[in-house]
C-alpha cells in the first residue's frame, strides 16, 4: 500500500538570496542578505551592538553577492530538478528585483520578467512553483531607512509588492507562502524583520510590534490572492523544533510548555487561527511589555481574523530539549535557537540535534492543533561533502532523509493531512547562518569553496539518484 497520497508534493527548496546572486543586476537593490558577512562570525557581527547594515568590503567577504550563479543559470538547475523527478520546487522572489528600495510606488519590470521566466521553465517541466514572497531578504533601504518591520509602514509597502507579485503569477502559481521562518525573529529579528540592536532588537516591544506588522501584511496577501483566485493556496512558514522536556520534572514540563508557546506556535496561531492566542498577554509581560503598549487598530484585528492562512509550512531540522532546574545543563546548537543536548540523540557536524521520531511528533501537533493541511518545506543535513572520485558518496544525506521520511509516512497513517515535503538546499548554496558553500544539503554538487573559488560546475551526488527513485515510487522505495 502506498503510504503518500497521489498528487503528493515532492521537491525542493531554495531562497533567492542564497543562490541568485546578480545582487546588483538588472535594477537589483540591496538586500539584508547583501550586508551579512560571510564566515562562522556571520550571526555574532549582526548581533554586535554596533553593527548597522554597513557593507565593509575591505573587512568582510559577502558570499551572497554572488551565491552560485543561478541568476545566470536557472535553467541548467531547473534541467537537474526535473531530472529528479521534482513535482514542485519551492524558491523565493527577491523584494529588491521587484522594488529595489522597497517604497516604490512602481515596480522594476526586469526582475518580474526573471521570475516569469523561472515560473515558465518549472512548468514546462511540470514542476509546480511554490513561492516565498519574503525569505531574509528584505530591502536594506527598509532597515536602514525605516528601522525594519517594527516600522508600520512597511505594512503598505509589502502589500504593494506582494500585490504586484500576485496580480502578474496568480494565473501561473497555486502555492504561495508570505514570510519564512516567521517566528525566527523570537531568538534572531535580523533576518526576518530587518531589526538589529543599533535599531531597537534588543527590546522586546519591537520584536512583538514588528510580529503584529507582518501578520496584518500577510493578512493583506492572503486577501489579495484569494480575490484573484479562491483557489490559490497561501501559507505561514515557521520554523518548528519538536520541544521535550528532559525530564518529567514538573517545573521542567511547565518550562517546556512556555517555550512551545513562545518559539513553535505563537506566530501560528494568530495567522492560522487569526485571533492572538490566550497566552499572548503573560508571554509580552514576561519579556517587559503588554498588548496594550503594541500598535494595534481594531481594522488590524478584523484583517487577522477575515484572511487566516489555507495551511502551515514549517521547516523542521532538529528537536530541543528543556531543562531549567539544573544550573549548567549541557546546551548544543541549533537552526536560531539551541537547546539541552538530548542524551538521546546524535547530532550533525554543526551541532544540530537528529531527530526523525521528533517529525513526525511536529506533524501531529501542528495538524491537530490547526487542522488545515501542513507542508515540510525545508528539512535537511549539512554537511561537508569530501569529493572522492567521479561521484560524492553522501550516503549520511540519504540515510538522514530516508528516516524523515519514514517519519512523514508514519503521520500520514497517524491521520495528518500533509501536502508535500521540499527538503533544504536541493542543490548546494550559501548558508544563512554562516555565510559558507562548505555546510553544504543539496542532491546536486557546486564546485565553490568558502574563499569563492571553483568552477560552479554542478554535479549530481548519490542523493540525487536515490531521490529520483523515492519521487518515481511516491515514497515506496527509500
Amino acid at each position: 500500500m502506498t503510504t503518500f497520497p497521489k498528487g503528493f508534493l515532492w521537491g525542493g527548496a531554495t531562497a533567492a538570496n542564497q543562490l541568485e546572486g546578480g545582487f546588483d543586476q538588472a535594477g537589483k537593490g540591496l538586500s539584508v542578505a547583501d550586508a551579512m558577512p560571510g564566515g562562522k562570525q556571520r550571526m555574532s557581527v549582526l548581533a554586535s551592538n554596533d553593527f548597522n547594515w554597513e557593507i565593509d568590503d575591505k573587512k568582510f567577504i559577502y558570499p551572497n553577492h554572488r551565491g552560485i550563479e543561478h541568476y545566470e543559470r536557472f535553467e541548467e538547475d531547473i534541467k537537474l530538478f526535473a531530472e529528479m523527478g521534482f513535482k514542485c520546487y519551492r524558491f523565493s522572489i527577491a523584494w529588491t528585483r521587484i522594488f529595489p528600495r522597497g517604497d516604490e510606488k512602481t515596480p522594476n519590470e526586469a526582475g518580474l520578467a526573471f521570475y516569469e521566466k523561472i515560473i515558465d521553465t518549472c512548468l514546462e517541466y511540470g514542476i509546480e512553483p511554490v513561492i516565498t514572497i519574503s525569505h531574509y531578504e528584505m530591502p536594506l533601504v527598509l532597515a536602514k531607512e525605516y528601522g525594519g518591520w517594527k516600522n508600520r509602514q512597511l505594512i503598505a509597502f509589502y502589500e504593494n509588492y506582494a500585490s504586484v507579485v500576485l496580480n502578474r503569477f496568480y494565473k501561473k502559481v497555486k502555492y504561495c507562502m508570505t514570510f519564512n521562518e516567521i517566528n525566527s525573529a523570537f531568538h534572531f529579528p535580523a533576518l526576518s524583520q530587518g531589526m538589529v540592536k543599533s535599531s531597537g532588537a534588543g527590546d522586546f516591544k519591537n520584536i512583538a510590534q514588528a510580529w503584529h506588522n507582518q501578520f496584518v501584511a500577510s493578512a493583506k496577501a492572503v486577501k489579495i490572492g484569494h480575490e484573484l483566485n479562491p483557489e490559490l493556496k497561501i501559507g505561514c512558514m515557521i520554523i518548528y523544533a519538536t520541544t521535550y522536556s528532559i525530564d518529567s520534572d514538573p517545573v521542567n514540563q511547565a518550562a517546556t510548555m512556555v517555550q512551545n508557546q513562545e518559539f513553535n506556535y505563537y506566530c501560528a496561531d494568530v495567522q492560522v487561527r487569526g485571533q492572538y492566542p490566550a497566552y499572548t498577554e503573560r508571554m509580552l509581560r514576561n519579556h517587559g511589555t503588554s498588548f496594550d503598549e503594541l500598535d494595534i487598530t481594531p481594522n488590524d484585528l478584523d484583517l487577522l481574523n477575515t484572511y487566516p492562512v489555507d495551511y502551515v509550512g514549517f521547516s523542521y531540522y532538529m528537536s530541543s530539549a528543556v531543562n531549567v532546574t539544573t544550573e549548567q545543563p549541557d546546551e548544543i546548537a541549533g537552526n536560531l535557537l539551541g537547546g539541552v543536548r538530548n542524551p538521546f540523540l546524535k547530532a550533525s557536524e554543526w551541532g544540530w540535534q537528529i531527530d526523525p521520531e521528533g517529525l513526525r511528533i511536529a506533524l501531529n501537533e501542528l495538524y491537530n492543533r490547526y487542522q488545515k493541511p501542513v507542508f515540510v518545506v525545508e528539512n535537511g543535513l549539512g554537511a561537508k561533502d569530501e569529493v572522492v572520485g567521479s561521484m560524492i558518496q553522501d550516503d549520511y544525506r540519504i540515510n538522514y532523509l530516508r528516516e524523515h521520511i519514514e517519519a512523514m509516512a508514519e503521520a500520514i497513517q497517524d491521520g495528518v493531512d500533509l501536502m508535500g515535503y521540499t527538503p533544504w538546499g536541493c542543490i548546494d548554496l550559501v548558508s544563512a547562518s554562516t555565510g559558507e558553500m562548505s555546510k553544504r544539503y543539496g542532491f546536486i554538487y557546486v564546485d565553490l569553496d568558502d574563499d569563492g573559488n571553483g568552477t560552479l560546475d554542478r554535479t549530481p551526488k548519490k542523493s540525487f539518484y536515490w531521490y529520483k527513485k523515492v519521487i518515481e515510487s511516491n515514497g515506496d522505495i527509500l
